[in-house]
């Protein structure tokens, strides 16, 4: 029973205490006087009656009702029912005014004489009943309005005097008197039956949920939900103040069953808003009049109850539910509200769907929510640990179990949720076994199935809402509406003769009193009232445990898995080691999943007796090797119970190490997080304890009464006792047990926990303390270095603190060195101890005992442990792979020896097995830092490829990119620390160091990387160190265990140390001496002990400008480079020329740059135009960028058309280039007469032009057409009208104008974009041949003459073009183009790098390679690059010389110049023609390699940029359009591409001639080499290469006579190159030749040895990644190659060059091809070139990496071809004859058989021939005949099988004789002479099949 109302209060307004304008409220009267002794009377009740302040209004306002909350110090809420109505009093400050004489000046306003001031009557209750409250105070004001005859007093008195039952259903025989209990009434003639609801536990909510959704909506209130369970501040803002409340009730009600447990206040006055800047979270409501107060609060979530919004601040992170729990509960809520949502689409929507009345809807949506919470708890009760039953039950919740059943241990909401507070209420209050239920516990007891079964399915989750919404309607409205409910309002009349009315009387609080007293003394005579509460066991509901694996993890289950697991492990202890070792891998891959986890622990609980398990060393190896597995894949949390599964085993595996000294698992399983987790070691505790207990009670319980238990049970004595059930029975017997029970069952409880905290305190040593307890791993990895830091509110207990710091003294041992571990671990203990002893009630005494044990545990084990560490060190190490040595290349050496490394995986998938195969990767071996290259060897972890090795290697100075990374290993436990490599020659290593290599030793690796990989000058790069550098090997300080490595003498290692510190030593910048001092500064060198790579001798530095020597030693130099060769083949001027010049000669050989003083970066010799004077270009070279001028570099030698190649233009050069010549210049200025010059140098330049000079000079249009169309062809006219469309595409004009050529295909733009060019837009129209009109209408004059081509068109940068105005005279254009930039070209490479050799595999769809490779843009910018080339080779083909003038004229320009060049002249398509194209434009114009490819410390800042890369992928774009125009294979484009970053060669070192004559690189290929085994040129190196062997020639090499190449440049015409995507893992790239022959040598060494192992078989596996595919499966014309080679070694003949051997064939096709009257398509295609396709890619590819050694034809014919192209693939046969003759075939069995001709036809016999090599079964006329009849491929070839005699055979041949091939197509039927002959080709014939 309780009171209805604690206390009345009158509160008024305080007259006396007015400041300006702001009132106070005073408490009048309160009764009863004294405070009650159950509850205290609250504090500030009059701030709340008047929550927005005390004031005065004019007029009087209609009376107001709210209910406000208050919490007093013990949590407990008191409801504050405020009644307020208005009274009027006279103006307080009229009288104010009359008391002083002067009135003041803001008196001036007109006051009214009467105010109305507020009183409040306020009830105050701890129950909340709004209605009832408000009919009280309303009928305690009617009593007073209306002055009804009923004394105040009475009514009052009454009113506090009222007793009603909290909660109760109605038992029958009380019904009556309940009744009369329910029913009140305060005398003044009314009655009010107040509705207690059944069950108290179940919150009432009237219609306040339903409201809350109505003003809200279901998604905000949704967040406000999650928000209130995960502990984030909530404020309401509503005008009325009721909403608040109802509001506030409303969110709580929807959190049942979890209670909230922060600041709660419905209705905040406004004197205390700062109580919103509180750190704890809470649930506020306030006025919304205090919205702009609110506004600069930053983590509060505001819900404007009457805006319906809800504002969550961006620093807020609200976690939701987990799906898909939060989409079923939007659904089911959406629902409940608006039904119709569902059915609003139907054709026949049902009459009436209206949503339930607001009651009933409240309870609906209340029925939601208890539904979610039963979903998301379901099985809690799994999951608490009782450790203690007696005095009283304490329990906990082992969250991570939980979080684990459910696999949702990553839920962000559901983790919040369980450590909040509200749950812990929970705990505590749901957790006790034995007490009352109510109908949460219900539902989660016996309607698990049922809400699993639901959850998909909306309809039926509404049924069961419903059903829990009529539980609730009925708890809060337990008896139907009450007829006699009768309470009168104030009448009509009374309210607004107000004037009149008397104000409040003051109550006589005698009266009162008496009542109250009365009611006391009549309570005390009345017989209690007890109801009995209902306690009875809690039910727990089905376990989780078994559903969560139904719909979960259904992979970890397959039984295969924990089979294999099963196996292994029993291997492992039937001592078959071999068979375990097989199975090892794919256990580990199986530990991945929980199921073979769980099975592990099961399975090695079997092999342990008597808590021990001795092992021998390799079992106890794998052992741990398969727990550390375990565990490494076990969170911190552990929630799915692996490591507590572990924990009893680690201390029961052991080794015997020597006398008495054991090695148990736990010392080799330390390195793992869990193990520093104290939660994980609580939930251990806790569960330990449990078992304890319940062991405990289970043996003091009788035998036979368990077996009552068990019968009851129904299920058997299967079924064993759950704790909590247990504890439950104990409790509900503990009343009627004697004293000394309860205090000895108390006394057995706390003994059990105290022996449980010791034995954790010793399990917790063991873990903790490292093997080697004089490394501080563990506190270094985790968090158990700062435990003091982590603040513990457990540890209340004050012994804590003093004794962690007097152990020391205490216990008797003092050891310095191992104090640090053994403290931190000591203090880690005690904390445990601590938190677990307090929580579970250990007396004092015991724990001071316990404290005092800890340091002692500790120090004991950490001396065992030093024997234990000794003993293992002894131990031989385990058997490692041993390290193979790589082969080297000659003149490389070793820097640091080989370090024990694992390979990891990467990115790329071949190799690790998931293309299928066994993996290749990872691999255990050693990387070698060499000065050229950094190589890993070794062998695949994987036991299935263990004999395959695995070689990667790039050279050093590729390296791009260094970074730490650490490292898992699958096999290890341990987290290594590793590097990733990454290389421009697109290859990745990651290593993981293996534990033997010291870390400072991965360190000296990294700086030497850094050393070799920047030096601090280009003569530090392999190039000139090679064969040179003195012996440099870093020796290892290995880890005790190796001492095989310290095999290096001494003195060796002393004089490396002094290199290695001195090597590199910072010089001033290095510049050639001069005679005078040469001597001393060789000297200088030689005491430096570094031998300078080159003796420079005296003539390499001739060029040097500190020397005078003649010019004419220079210039016999200078001549011999390929410049000066390149300019005579093109007829550009001679050298003697340019002594006796003859005058009609239009350019000369220019040697103003030979002393390198006009521009640094260009070669010394130069072509420019006759006319032109050396000072001039003096004077031009200003204008331009670096001093790179316009020069001549090639000319086409049809239409006489040159292509200049220049840097852009200085800023001011480009205004004064634009300027009208004829402008009138009154002082001819600097800049302006530069621009004249510069003028004239172009025209010079256009009038070298034969079409220019041939019409006169003037631009007329005859005289341009006719000499340009004579010399032009047919083909010519065709193209003539397309360029402008061209050009329009590659300027980026707006029509695009369809640009066809004759060979099809269009042209995209350079930017892709349709804008218009920023400056003169008609360039393109004009070249279209339309017409620009003019602003009269008609063209003028100009325009017209211009109609045709401009004589020289200037490729330049449209950024630099801007302003500039084209004069229409002139007879040059620009076109200005958007070039990429080198930044651009930067940040594409290193995309691309990362998408072709990702780090690491992704699942990302936006990861995928394609994706990437898009996103690299790479293809783009090949595509700008071809586009604009093509466009500078149609100008030039049409007859107009081009000046490509980009960037600073070394990048972008080099591209596009030598692109141009090698699509018009086919001499540049050559193997002469592309070194000397290199060497012209790359090299001598000064292509800064060194700086791009940031080889040297200098560069390194500025990145590597793959400008050469760029243009050899885009040579090959076009090699892969035109195979048959050109010399060298694509293999060659990918030894350059790997050989211009290597530094292997000093051709691509520098960054111009004029460097490379500083440093005496330039001339001294020519004098005699020092060591002719190495190549300082990779021009000499591939020449030589070409000489042994064909790698670099392509056999479809049949150039057509002067033919221009035109590709397609879009991006869908372009390929990915497969020079970034291939790697050959058997030997590394195959870049660097020597090593593979040096390979194959080693190798077949290997292989002579007798192998006895079994039969080898005959197949190969061929790996994409591992094989070198061209090795392997070589294409036919190499393969025929080698067999010749071998052949002629056999015979002992002198073998002829592979290139004669091919020239002869060659010819003798031609000779062949000639002869045959009519050619046959296939074999004249290989070698002669009689087709005249536009385009010529029908070649015969011969793949070099393709699968098998077919030779596909790619048939492409657009044009027209001269002869019929062959229908589908022709047979294999006729390309065969291109290659050999009939007589050398290969005829591995032949003879006569009778063949079954086609139907009705005869046997015939035939000759036939099997031929392995092809693979074919051929049949001629005769042995004679040449001409084959007919093939049988056998690849169609399905079974050989002995035949029977059929009609029209041979007469007198045996049935055996016969014999039937069934091909795919048909059968053939055959017949041999005798069944023997049969039978041999039978076997033949088979042994073919199977062998292929």
């Amino acid at each position: 029973m309780a009171r209805l109302a604690d206390y009345f209060v009158v509160v008024g307004y305080d007259l006396d205490k007015r400041v300006e304008g702001e009132g106070q409220g005073r408490i009048l009267q309160r009764f009863p006087e004294k405070d009650w002794e159950d509850s205290p009377f609250p504090q500030g009740v009059e701030l709340f009656c008047q929550p927005s302040g005390w004031q005065l209004v004019p007029e009087r306002q209609p009376a107001s009702f709210f209910v406000a909350v208050l919490t007093d110090i013990n949590s407990e809420r008191h409801y504050c029912a405020c009644f307020t109505f208005w009274e009027g009093l006279d103006n307080p400050q009229l009288q104010k005014a009359s008391e002083v004489d002067e009135v003041d000046e803001d008196l001036a306003v007109v006051q009214p004489a009467q105010v109305f001031a507020p009183k409040s009557l306020v009830l105050v209750s701890r129950l909340d009943y709004t209605e009832v409250f408000r009919n009280c105070l309303g009928l305690i004001y009617t009593v007073h309005v209306d002055g009804l005859s009923v004394p105040l007093e009475t009514v009052i008195g009454n009113l506090l005097t009222c007793v009603i039952p909290i909660a109760g259903g109605s038992q029958p025989g009380q019904e009556e008197r309940e009744e009369s209990l329910r029913t009140i009434t305060l005398g003044a003639g009314d009655r009010q039956v107040i509705q207690t609801p059944i069950n108290d536990s179940l919150p009432v909510s009237g219609s306040s949920v339903a409201q809350l959704f109505r003003q809200l909506g279901i998604i905000n209130v949704l967040y406000l939900f999650c928000a209130a369970l995960t502990e984030h501040k909530i404020l309401f803002l509503s005008s009325s103040y009721q909403r608040l409340t109802d509001a506030c009730r409303g969110l709580l009600a929807i959190m049942f069953p979890l209670k909230y447990s922060f600041t709660y206040v419905p209705i905040l006055p406004g004197k205390l808003l700062e109580v919103l800047s509180t750190p704890t979270p809470f649930i506020i409501g306030v006025n919304s009049f205090f919205r702009s107060e609110t506004q600069e609060l930053l983590d509060v979530i505001i819900a404007d109850l009457d805006g319906g919004t809800v504002t969550i601040p961006e620093c807020v992170h609200i976690s939701l539910l987990p799906e898909p729990v939060l989409q079923q509960t939007q659904t089911a809520l959406s629902m409940v509200l608006d039904p119709e949502l569902s059915i609003a689409d139907h054709a026949f929507p049902p009459l009436s769907t209206q949503p339930s009345a607001l009651k009933i809807q409240d309870k609906e949506i209340r029925g939601v929510f208890l539904w979610l919470f039963a979903r998301l708890f379901q099985g809690y009760r799994w999951c608490l640990h009782i450790i203690r039953i007696h005095p009283e039950p304490v329990i906990r919740f082992h969250k991570a179990a939980f979080l684990g059943q459910r696999t949702l241990s990553e839920d962000d909401f559901l983790m919040k949720v369980l450590d909040g507070m509200a749950f812990a209420g929970f705990v505590s209050e749901r957790g006790p076994p034995y007490r009352a239920t109510d109908l949460f516990d219900e539902l989660v007891a016996n309607e698990g199935e049922r809400i699993r079964q639901e959850e998909t399915c909306p309809d039926k989750v509404m049924n069961h809402v419903k059903e829990l919404a009529e539980l609730l309607f009925k708890n809060e409205n337990p008896y139907p509406a009450v007829a006699m409910h009768k309470v009168q309002r104030p009448s009509e009349n009374s309210q607004t003769t107000a004037q009149s009315q008397t104000p409040f009387p003051v109550l006589d609080e005698v009266a009162v009193q008496l009542f109250i007293d009365h009611a006391a003394a009549k309570l005390k005579t009345a017989p209690p009232v007890v109801k009995a509460e209902l306690k009875g066991m809690v039910p727990s509901g089905p376990p989780l445990g078994d559903f969560v694996d139904r719909n979960g993890n259904v992979m970890a289950n397959s039984a295969r898995r924990l089979e294999v697991v099963r196996n292994c492990i029993t291997y492992i202890f039937e001592n078959k080691m071999l068979e375990a070792k097989k199975l090892m891998p794919a256990v580990l891959r199986a530990l991945k999943g929980r199921a073979a986890r769980v099975c592990l622990t099961q399975e090695l609980n079997q092999h342990v007796l008597q808590n021990r398990a001795v092992l021998d060393d390799q079992q106890f190896d794998y052992i741990v090797r398969m727990m550390n597995c375990t565990l490494q894949d076990c969170s911190h949390m552990d929630e799915h119970g692996i490591a507590a599964a572990l924990l009893p085993l680690v201390t029961a595996f052991c080794r015997k190490l020597g006398a008495g000294i054991t090695q148990f698992a736990y010392s080799c399983v330390q390195e793992h997080m869990v193990w520093t987790n104290m939660q994980f070691w609580e939930a251990m505790f806790y569960s330990d304890v449990q078992n304890h207990i319940k062991a405990l009670y289970l043996e003091t319980e009788d035998g036979d009464q368990q077996n009552n238990l068990e019968q009851q049970d129904g299920s058997g004595s299967g079924r064993e006792i759950g704790a909590l059930e247990l504890a439950s029975e104990q409790n509900r017997l503990w009343p009627t047990l004697s004293k000394e029970m309860q205090t000895e069952r108390v006394q057995k409880e706390e003994s059990t926990v105290f022996s449980q905290a010791i034995h954790y305190a010793n399990r917790m040593s063991y873990l903790l303390l490292p093997l080697d307890t004089s490394k501080n791993r563990l506190l270094r990895s985790t968090g158990l270095g700062d435990v003091e830091s982590v603040s513990n509110s457990y540890v209340t207990n004050s012994i804590a603190g003093s004794m962690a710091e007097s152990y020391d003294t205490e216990s008797g041992f003092e050891d310095a060195e191992s104090s640090d571990v053994a403290n931190s671990v000591v203090r880690f203990i005690n904390r445990f101890v601590d938190k677990v002893c307090n929580e579970s009630g250990v007396t004092n005494e015991h724990l001071k005992a316990l404290h005092t044990m800890i340091p002692d545990i500790v120090q004991m084990h950490i001396e065992t442990l030093d024997a234990v560490h000794r003993e293992s060190k002894r131990l031989p190490p385990i058997q490692k792979p041993k390290l193979l040595r790589p082969t080297l290349l000659p003149g490389e050496e070793l820097v640091m020896d080989g370090m024990r490394v694992h390979l990891i995986s990467d990115g790329r998938e071949e190799a690790t097995g998931l293309m299928g195969g066994p993996p290749l990767l990872p691999a255990e071996g050693a990387i070698f830092l060499t000065t050229y290259r950094l190589i890993f060897k070794g062998t695949p972890t994987d036991p299935l490829v263990g004999e395959q090795v695995v070689t990667r290697s790039f050279p050093i100075a590729s390296l791009t990119k260094e970074k730490r990374i650490s490292v898992t290993l699958p096999m290890d436990q341990f987290v290594q620390e590793g590097l990733q490599l990454r290389s421009c020659t697109f290859q990745l290593m990651k290593i993981a160091f293996d534990e033997e290599v010291a870390s400072d030793l991965a360190e000296v690796f990294r700086k030497h990387m850094h050393k070799l990989r920047y030096p601090q000058h280009v003569q530090g790069t392999f190039a000139f160190t090679v064969g040179q550098c003195g012996k440099l090997v870093v020796e290892h300080k290995t880890k005790d265990k190796n001492q095989s490595l310290k095999t290096l003498s001494k003195n060796l290692v002393k004089s490396a140390k002094r290199t290695i510190g001195r090597q590199y030593v910072t010089r001033k910048k290095y510049s050639p001496p001069t005679w005078e001092n040469r001597s001393s500064f060789q000297s200088e060198l030689d005491e430096d002990e570094i031998s300078v790579s080159e003796e420079v001798d005296q003539s390499s530095l001739t060029l040097s400008s500190t020397i005078r020597s003649s010019d004419r030693q220079t210039m016999s130099n200078v001549v011999e480079r390929a410049c000066c060769r390149d300019y005579q083949r093109l007829g550009l001027g001679t050298l003697s020329n340019s002594l006796t010049r003859s005058k009609n000669e239009p350019f000369r050989i220019s040697t103003v740059n030979r002393m390198y003083t006009v521009c640094r970066s260009y070669p010394g010799l130069l072509i420019v135009p006759q006319s032109i004077p050396d000072t001039t270009i003096q004077r031009i070279c200003r204008c331009y960028r670096q001093n790179r001028f316009p020069v001549v570099c090639w000319r086409n030698s049809r239409t006489k058309a040159v292509l200049l190649r220049s840097a852009g233009l200085h800023a001011k050069g480009v205004v004064g280039f634009f300027k009208s010549p004829n402008a009138p210049a009154s002082v001819p200025s600097q800049a302006d007469s530069t621009s004249l010059e510069q003028e004239k140098y172009l025209q010079a330049i256009i009038s070298s032009m034969p079409s220019y000079s041939e019409s006169s000079g003037r631009n007329t249009l005859s005289g341009f057409t006719s000499t340009h169309m004579s010399t032009s062809d047919s083909s010519d006219k065709l193209r003539q009208p397309k360029i402008g469309a061209l050009m329009k595409q590659v300027m980026g004009t707006k029509e695009d104008v369809p640009g066809t050529f004759s060979r099809g295909g269009k042209w995209g733009s350079i930017r892709g974009s349709g804008r218009l060019s920023a400056y003169n837009p008609d360039v393109g129209t004009r070249l279209a041949g339309k017409e620009s009109p003019q602003p009269n209408g008609g063209p003028s004059e100009a325009l017209f003459l211009r109609q045709q081509k401009a004589y020289l068109y200037i490729i330049g940068d449209k950024a630099q073009l801007k302003g500039g105005k084209q004069d229409s005279f002139q007879q040059w254009e620009v076109v200005p183009i958007e070039v990429c930039d080198i930044r651009q070209v930067k940040n594409s490479f290193k995309k691309l790098m990362k998408a072709c050799v990702p780090s690491s595999t992704t699942s990302d769809p936006n990861m995928s390679f394609l994706r990437c490779l898009e996103e690299s843009d790479w293809m783009g910018l090949l595509h700008r690059v071809l586009q604009v080339s093509v466009l500078v080779v149609e100008l030039l083909d049409s007859g107009s010389s081009v000046m490509v003038s980009l960037e600073d004229g070394w990048d972008v320009t080099t591209q596009v110049v030598s692109l141009v060049q090698l699509l018009s002249d086919p001499y540049y398509r050559t193997f002469d023609g592309f070194r000397l194209l290199v060497e012209k434009e790359w090299l001598s114009f000064g292509h800064r390699f060194s700086h791009r490819g940031a080889q040297t410390l200098g560069s390194q800042s500025s990145g590597f940029t793959p400008v050469f890369l760029q243009f050899l992928d885009c040579v090959h774009q076009i090699h892969l359009q035109f195979p048959m125009e050109f010399e060298f294979s694509q293999y060659y484009l990918k030894f350059l591409a790997y050989h211009y970053v290597s530094n292997r060669f000093r051709t691509f070192l520098l960054d111009s001639d004029y460097e490379r004559i500083e440093l005496g690189v330039l001339y001294e290929e020519k004098g005699e080499r020092k060591s002719p085994q190495v190549c300082k040129s990779v021009w000499d190196y591939i020449d030589r290469l070409n000489k042994k062997t064909p790698i670099f020639f392509n056999y479809m090499f049949s150039p057509e006579d002067e033919e221009v190449l035109r590709p397609y440049t879009f991006i869908s015409n372009l390929k990915v190159w497969d020079f970034y995507m291939e790697e050959t893992l058997s030997e590394g790239p195959s870049y660097d030749w020597e090593l593979r022959g040096r390979q194959e040598r080693v190798a077949d060494e290997t292989l002579e040895k007798p192998d006895t192992s079994g039969p080898k078989s005959q197949r190969r596996i061929v790996w994409p990644c591992y094989d070198s595919l061209s090795k392997v499966v070589p294409d036919a014309i190499t393969k025929l190659l080698q067999d010749l080679q071998s052949l002629e070694a056999e015979l002992g003949q002198t073998s002829e060059k592979w290139k004669d051997t091919w020239d002869k064939m060659k010819t003798t096709q031609r000779t062949e091809s000639k002869l045959e009257s009519k050619p046959s398509f296939s074999s004249s295609l290989l070698m002669s070139s009689n087709l005249s396709h536009q385009r010529r890619s029908q070649g015969v590819y011969l793949q070099e990496s393709g699968v098998g050694s077919s030779i596909n034809l790619a048939l492409d014919c657009e044009a027209s071809a001269t002869s019929t192209p062959v229908a589908g693939r022709p047979s294999t046969s006729t390309l065969y004859s291109q290659f050999q003759s009939t007589e050398s075939e290969n005829r591995s069995f032949e003879g006569i058989l009778f063949k079954k001709g086609a139907l009705l036809k005869p046997w015939k016999p035939r000759w036939f021939v099997l031929d392995k090599t092809k693979h074919q079964l051929r049949y001629y006329e005769s042995r004679q005949d040449k001409e084959c009849k007919g093939v049988i491929e056998l690849a169609e070839v399905e079974s050989v099988i002995p035949g029977t005699t059929a009609m029209g055979a041979p007469k007198n041949i045996e049935e055996k004789a016969f014999f039937d091939l069934k091909t795919t197509k048909r059968v053939y039927n055959f017949c041999a002479q005798d069944s023997l002959n049969a039978q041999l080709w039978m076997d033949s014939v088979q042994s073919c099949l199977s062998d292929a």
